[in-house]
């Protein structure tokens, strides 16, 4: 069975930094349990990574959420934690402007993974983006999302987020 994990932008900004919020430094500890668990069972270990330029604030995302993060090669753009010291040279990592990643979605489409596990940050925006990607680009896996390992600022949306990914057929374990 081909199996992946994608740890979505657990970035120093999304946890510490200028869109941090209590409890996301919550799924440090979870994230590095599954990355090791992953290797441990021969899957693929795969990152995003949002990224932006000093010219956010003119881009469509930075007039909506006008608030600079994850400027490329700034300390904010960078893992946070102990999940910082589990990437490996062998891992993909995936560039992203944007929510979604294309080149993920290009990346699972070309492997045809039966398993695809996501973790990370923010619920309702990249973890979701990436997750319907990951179902159009797999349509056949078994997408899956614990949310002992995924996290949002607004609670209500981090719910809907997870009911919307199960109405995509992504099961959702650890919920409640």
């Amino acid at each position: 069975m081909k199996q992946a994990l994608i740890v979505v932008d657990y970035q120093n900004d999304f946890v510490t930094g200028s869109l941090g919020f209590p409890g996301a430094e919550a799924l440090d500890g979870p994230i590095c349990g599954k990355i090791r668990a992953a290797r441990v069972a021969g899957a693929d270990v795969l990152f995003t990574l949002d990224t932006h330029g000093s010219d956010y604030l003119d881009c469509m995302e930075g007039k909506c959420i006008p608030i600079p993060h994850c400027i490329e090669d700034t300390d904010g753009w960078r893992l946070y934690g102990g999940v910082a010291g589990e990437i490996s040279t062998a891992d993909a990592v995936f560039i992203k402007h944007t929510y979604g990643s294309l080149a993920l979605a290009e990346h699972l489409s070309e492997r045809q993974y039966d398993r695809i596990e996501l973790c990370g940050l923010v619920t309702d925006i990249c973890v979701l983006s990436n997750a319907v990607l990951a179902r159009a680009a797999c349509p056949e896996a078994e997408i899956v999302v614990d949310a002992r390992a995924v996290s949002s600022a607004d609670r209500a949306a981090h719910e809907r987020a997870l009911a919307a990914l199960e109405r995509i057929y992504v099961t959702v374990v650890n919920r409640g």
